[in-house]
């Protein structure tokens, strides 16, 4: 169970992605609710690490398979057997550098990649109704014993004299700008926010990413050399894609999600309604926390990992009752059941089969969300009950997905072909532009993981390699 705090601290400035209210517009919203060691506590490591004994310990139960069903289940490819097989015998780094050829981003995906429905899942010891290795915590061990040496195991290729735009400092872009660092090219990547890192920076659980990680790992990469990052840089405001294709010789896009859906109600603007996305970025660049304002009374719409996200840190910075309400069945939530869990053994309640139907207020502040009860009719298909009920908030997250905005890459002399709101991709992350390439969240059947996302980096940036030397022939 989480340590939760015993007494709250003073109270103080709401913040939010929304805008700064004094405390007299709701009361029961609040910063500060609990003391500074509370909350450095709570937004500690969500695990603790393995010292090295653990580690050869929790490699010895690794069969070794020369089929390896985990390595079949990772997104990178990574060798594992081979990997936990050098933590066993005390070679470390050349288990890091197995993890890293293949995910340079191994670190933080150690953290938050979905091992549980992934490498583990397949793990052979389930079949024998074991506890599978825990290959996410040897994978953490590995780069994390690299990263603490300080050094640079990769070097780059002879230049070519070619310069590729990558337009988004996230996972799928900084995974094609290393990759394409060490095949001699020149990289200058465009990004819109402050900070690289994209979801890894700024939005995943604090928890899940503490102590500066996300940017340790950032630095790591661009430490490689040959990749120039422009900051403050969005694609559609300050740059456009025509640019971008006439003056480099290729371009990768991984700009992820940029907008967020909406629930629909007029006054959803209301005060006390935040987006999730937003708050947990902001409570993502916090260091102590003290500054992040939370309500008594919590109510999360959602079934994703934001909404997870945003739930279990709402109850960590002292919301007396969270409720995570849910409009089908957990099986349904893409939270995984390891991800629900969590939540619950964290003071989160969940509620299935509810969809919010109206926003209650009173004062123009927010007071309540009336739920319908859903149910699966004969078809499968879900349908209102007409039952109702309320339930009490000072404070809602909406969370119920992420939408690709498309008009930056459309409204261009140089237009990418969208099919259901994405861009659309061949197997090597090519758009319908020859010399344009794009991966992650924001391309046709991409997945919100980081682990995929690096992947589509590293496929693109080795196509963009070929086309490059193809074009040069």
């Amino acid at each position: 169970m989480v340590f939760l705090g015993k007494k709250p601290a003073q109270a103080g400035m709401i913040k939010s992605g929304l805008g700064k209210f004094e405390m007299g517009d709701i009361a029961d919203i609040a910063a500060g609710r609990l003391s500074a060691e509370d909350l450095s506590k709570n937004f500690d490591d969500m695990y603790p690490a393995l010292g090295a004994s653990k580690a050869i310990i929790e490699a010895s139960r690794c069969y070794f398979c020369y089929d390896a069903p985990c390595m079949e289940a990772c997104p990178t490819g990574i060798d594992i057997p081979n990997f936990i097989r050098k933590i066993q015998t005390g070679n470390y780094r050349g288990s890091a550098l197995d993890i890293l050829s293949e995910n340079i981003m191994g670190g933080a995906c150690s953290r938050v990649c979905p091992t549980e429905i992934l490498c583990e899942e397949v793990c052979v010891r389930m079949s024998q109704e074991e506890k599978p290795v825990t290959i996410g915590k040897l994978q953490r061990f590995a780069t994390d014993w690299l990263m603490e040496t300080g050094e640079q195991p990769f070097e780059r290729a002879a230049s070519t004299g070619k310069t590729v735009a990558v337009v988004g400092a996230g996972p799928a872009g900084l995974s094609a700008a290393h990759r394409l660092s060490m095949l001699g090219h020149d990289v200058e990547i465009f990004e819109a926010l402050a900070k690289s890192g994209g979801l890894n920076e700024y939005g995943i659980a604090a928890y899940k990413l503490p102590h500066g990680i996300a940017q340790q790992e950032v630095d790591f990469i661009l430490s490689l050399g040959g990749i120039t990052v422009h900051n403050g840089k969005a694609l559609g405001s300050n740059v456009s894609l025509a640019e971008l294709n006439a003056k480099f010789d290729a371009v990768f896009v991984g700009t992820g999600l940029g907008a967020v859906r909406a629930l629909g109600f007029e006054n959803e603007g209301l005060a006390g309604v935040y987006n999730a996305v937003e708050y947990i970025a902001e409570l993502r660049q916090s260091e102590t926390k003290e500054d992040i304002a939370v309500g008594r009374k919590v109510v999360v719409i959602g079934g994703g990992n934001t909404a997870i996200d945003v739930a279990v840190q709402a109850k960590r910075l002292g919301a007396e009752d969270v409720t995570l309400v849910y409009r089908r069945g957990p099986e349904d939530m893409s939270a995984t059941h390891h991800e629900q869990e969590y939540a619950q053994t964290n003071g989160v309640t969940i509620k299935h089969y509810a969809k919010p139907v109206s926003i209650e207020e009173s004062g123009g502040v927010i007071s309540g969300i009336t739920f319908e009860y859903t149910a699966k009719d004969a078809s499968g298909k879900l349908v209102g009950t007409g039952e109702t009920f309320q339930q009490a908030a000072n404070m809602v997250f909406k969370a119920i997905g992420q939408v690709f905005v498309p008009e930056p890459v459309t409204r261009s002399a140089t237009s990418l072909e969208i099919q259901d709101g994405r861009i659309v991709v061949d197997e090597d992350r090519a758009s319908s532009v020859p010399g344009v390439y794009a991966g992650g969240d924001c391309i046709l059947g991409g997945e919100d993981l980081t682990v995929t996302a690096v992947q589509d980096g590293k496929l693109a940036a080795h196509a963009i390699d070929t086309y490059l030397k193809t074009a040069q022939a």
